[in-house]
């Protein structure tokens, strides 16, 4: 049961992440989305959901791991 809750906690912003990819791929070639007045805007939240995406699974990961004793020395607090 937990495996299957730390895949779906990992699984939204793995989903999160690839929607900022297409919104960033879609208004790079000038595919724009009706809730988007601009394309830069469009291209803007894109990155955002896709650093938050990323940023999300990447902290999931360091604290599992500085929580399993794996990190180096620098990254432990």
């Amino acid at each position: 049961m937990a495996r299957l809750a730390a895949f779906i906690v990992l699984l939204i912003p793995g989903l999160i992440a690839a929607g900022g990819i297409k919104l960033m791929r879609d208004s790079i070639f000038g595919i724009l989305f009706s809730p988007f007045p601009f394309i830069w805007l469009q291209f803007m939240i894109g990155l955002v959901l896709f650093l938050a995406g990323i940023g999300f699974f990447a902290g999931f990961l360091l604290h599992r791991d500085r929580k399993n004793g794996r990190v180096q020395a620098r990254f432990k607090s």
